[in-house]
């Protein structure tokens, strides 16, 4: 069964098609991904210095559909053979989610074909399980497992217990990592999107000169936050002003390298309390800041530290960020475990604020 997956949440418009047969037959799920394609809006958005919804929603309208001839193409398939359509119904923003839901539903209408809804932060949560990496011998699986999500605006930690079956341990209280990591970015005077920016420049600072909060490191739950973390390099920021250009370059890539450490400090420390209290020794990390290389390597410090017990699970770095891959492949796994949550109705409406546990 082909499912076409369509992602319009934000400032990328994703698409692809994956295979059920590789799920169902118990081979390695990544080889299912038959196509995928990716059309990003940065460079659009950087003249703002952040994303601009109505022009984002503009900008899907125009490339959404010769994206998905494309990936047909690619595929070597015809319209004709796509089985199911998935697309992100939620969350993200209003103006987005309409014209990837709206397609999606036209389409699946006039194939008269089945479409499905997945919830965006789903699509992130599942997209591990894509990885060449994940090696699962005969009758085992991968439920439960803990999941540390960290895309845009949104930090949690998650117990998925089985596809669709999520328990919520702890969330952002204010700002998400990926939005800290934004706004230092233009606190340092770096151009939008600040994740990748802040990380590079992080790898050029040295350790020592700052010392940095880290929010709610010590509280008894799993939450974050990492408001005051960004008001504190705004507080460095400011007493090195005087300083010369130069000085500043070498106190940016400082102030960098410690706020890095900060967020990862941060992450690991509450996801390994989650592995101590739920005895889940299998995490995975989405999201784009999943792709951060001190966050990889603080990870794979405590796997080696674990004797073998604790394993981490990352999907690709091309599917960290929004990308069609993921859409599909939720909800190819929806459409099998759950069939009764396909929508036959050309009906459709969006969530721009949907929780996950509702999902």
């Amino acid at each position: 069964m082909y499912i076409l997956g369509i992602e319009t949440s934000c400032d990328e418009t994703g698409v692809a098609i994956y295979d059920t047969q590789f799920w169902e037959s118990g081979q390695a799920p990544y080889l299912g991904l038959v196509g995928q394609s990716l059309f990003s809006q940065v460079s659009m958005h950087q003249e703002y210095g952040g994303v601009v919804p109505e022009l984002a929603s503009r900008d899907h309208i125009k490339h959404c559909l010769p994206l998905i001839e494309e990936v047909i193409s690619k595929s070597s398939l015809t319209i004709q053979d796509i089985d199911a359509i998935a697309y992100t119904r939620g969350p993200g923003l209003a103006g987005a989610l309409l014209v990837g839901t709206s397609i999606a539903k036209s389409i699946g209408f006039g194939l008269n074909i089945p479409c499905i809804g997945v919830h965006h932060l789903e699509g992130h949560l599942l997209s591990p399980l894509l990885s060449p990496d994940l090696q699962l011998e005969s009758g085992e699986t991968l439920f439960p497992f803990l999941a540390l999500l960290v895309s845009g605006g949104h930090t949690q930690i998650m117990l998925v217990k089985g596809i669709g079956d999520y328990e919520l341990l702890g969330e952002t209280l204010d700002d998400a990592a990926g939005e800290a990591f934004d706004k230092t970015a233009k606190l340092l005077g770096l151009p939008y999107p600040g994740g990748p920016e802040v990380s590079a420049l992080a790898k050029l600072g040295q350790p020592g000169r700052f010392n940095l909060p880290r929010p709610l490191l010590h509280s008894k739950d799993l939450n974050f936050s990492f408001a005051g973390l960004k008001t504190a390099v705004l507080t460095q920021t400011k007493l090195f002003e005087k300083n010369s250009l130069e000085q500043q370059k070498q106190l940016k890539a400082d102030l960098a390298h410690e706020f890095v450490n900060a967020v990862v400090d941060v992450l690991t420390k509450k996801i390994m309390r989650a592995v101590a209290s739920t005895g889940c020794q299998t995490i995975v990390v989405a999201g784009g800041v999943g792709a951060n290389t001190q966050l990889r390597n603080e990870f794979s410090r405590l796997v080696q530290n674990s004797s073998g017990e604790l394993r981490v699970l990352y999907p690709p770095i091309d599917l960290c960020t929004d990308n069609g891959a993921m859409i599909a492949f939720a909800g190819a796994l929806k459409i099998l475990n759950h069939p009764e949550s396909v929508d036959q109705s050309p009906a459709f409406d969006v969530a721009p604020r949907w929780p996950l546990t509702l999902a």
